[in-house]
């Protein structure tokens, strides 16, 4: 698709994270851009706002006009059956899955996709931070609330070769196109994490997940790099049998950038990376985000900056000016005399680390975590994984199982049997329901001095609008 013909354009659920993103990104290019969504409070309000960009309330056909050339849907809100998709069909408008939408625009650069569960957001904000940073005008769409301190999500800027975004396994329509989302992409580097079952709705084994990471990988063309984790398994065993250009980071012996000297301090994560083929040692590397898999993150940004050119202090000052973005243990302020941090983890290996990090940075305090769970399909698959993920938390509680609109109920799991569960390895664990009983609850159990994190990938973030409102906190 020419984008440069297209002068107006909708996106039909513009409030997600990525699409708010690909708003940005088109209006960049010279594309007004409308939209519309569900009229509740989310985190990409104030960047859609501060950019003026309107949205209209409630997903209705009324919203599609005649001048629209392009409309870009998600998977949400009935995905290609909603009102305003048969609306621009029968109007001849063109129809993007927002998939589709992502991996048309990145053809006209050179793209750096980031792969795997966990890290991906962070990654692709860090290196979009770390291009900046260098001079090289990146261009990127990161599928989260605000990148600090570039204070967007997404860009575009016409002379930069390079394209960052987050490429996501999960299929395009469930049961309609189940061909991979990032399967449409054409990367020049590829960053994979780590690859674990995170979507047993689609993928019925762990098999078929690592199938189709491998395939993804096998699209590199020959000049083309893949930077793997070869701290994670699975993630080293398929891209080994990919036989594509392979560089690997971590803090494993024989990897070809390897973290040492891993250790936290007032509040900062400072290493060094030994390179393996050079002999030589980048030291005092220093990042304002905490925990060894930040160090990780870290570390695959820096391999992607190396091969992009940039000098090894200019990637150390890159990396030391990044600040975060939404959702990423992201400092909420003091409640209750209590440190609040909100972070997206929503799998288990997600929610050990952000604990785990939590407890480097705050060695002497007390943790507390409260999770809502993300989809039934997810907590049953992956029920015993995540009862034993939250052992190095000091006080749990649960909050009940977001639904995504992609599933119906199940009365088979609930957060009451997973507290039960997690009991058997953390006995300070306690279901707590909707909103605002846990709101209840963080009144009467949180003390002065804590560490409060918040994890998960549904709407687990309005309890601060809650812990915000002065009557309803008191």
């Amino acid at each position: 698709m020419n984008f440069k013909k297209i002068r107006n354009s909708h996106l039909t659920g513009i409030k997600g994270v990525g699409m708010t993103a690909l708003a940005l990104y088109f209006q960049d290019m010279g594309i007004m851009v409308s939209g519309s969504d569900v009229p509740e409070k989310f985190v990409t309000d104030e960047i859609l706002k501060k950019r003026n960009i309107g949205w209209s309330v409630g997903i209705n056909a009324d919203h599609i006009k005649k001048g629209t050339e392009l409309l870009v849907t998600t998977g949400a809100h009935g995905g290609l059956n909603n009102d305003e998709v048969l609306k621009a069909k029968k109007l001849k408008i063109p129809v993007l899955t927002y998939a589709e939408a992502l991996a048309e625009v990145s053809y006209e650069k050179e793209t750096i996709c980031v792969c795997g569960v966990g890290g991906k957001t962070t990654i692709g904000s860090m290196l979009s931070v770390l291009l900046d940073s260098a001079n090289l005008s990146p261009s990127f769409v990161v599928g989260v609330g605000n990148i600090s301190p570039l204070n967007i999500s997404g860009r575009y800027i016409k002379d930069g070769r390079n394209f960052v975004c987050e490429a996501d396994e999960y299929v395009l329509s469930p049961g309609i196109d189940n061909r991979p989302k990032f399967s449409l992409l054409k990367p020049k580097i590829i960053i994979a994490t780590n690859i674990e079952h995170d979507h047993p709705d689609v993928y019925e084994n762990f098999d078929k997940t690592k199938e189709v990471f491998l395939q993804f990988f096998k699209k590199l063309p020959k000049y083309g790099y893949l930077i793997a984790n070869a701290d994670n398994k699975n993630t080293l065993d398929v891209a080994t049998r990919s036989r594509v250009n392979l560089i690997t980071y971590g803090f494993e012996k024989n990897v070809d950038y390897r973290i040492q000297g891993l250790k936290f301090k007032d509040q900062k994560t400072i290493f060094s990376i030994y390179i393996r083929k050079s002999k030589k040692l980048i030291d005092n590397i220093v990042i304002n985000v905490p925990g060894k898999f930040n160090a990780e993150n870290a570390a695959a940004s820096l391999v992607a900056g190396d091969l992009l050119g940039i000098g090894h202090e200019e990637i150390k000052k890159g990396l030391q000016r990044y600040l975060g973005c939404r959702r990423r243990f992201e400092d909420m302020g003091m409640f209750f005399g209590a440190s609040f941090y909100d972070d997206y983890a929503h799998h288990p290996g997600e929610i050990k680390v952000t604990i785990q990090a939590s407890k480097e940075w705050f060695p002497d305090r007390r943790i507390a975590v409260i999770f809502q769970p993300h989809t039934y399909s997810r907590t049953k698959a992956l029920f015993d994984e995540f009862s034993k993920s939250f052992s190095n938390a000091d006080v749990v509680g649960l909050m009940d199982i977001y639904s995504s609109a992609r599933e119906i109920y199940d009365p088979g799991v609930s957060s009451e049997l997973l507290a039960k569960e997690i009991r058997k390895h953390q006995k300070n664990c306690h279901y707590l329901g909707d909103h605002k009983n846990t709101l209840s609850w963080i009144k009467e159990n949180v003390r002065s001095g804590d560490v409060v994190l918040t994890m998960g990938a549904g709407d687990i973030f309005y309890l601060y609008d809650l812990l915000k409102n002065k009557d309803l906190s008191k």
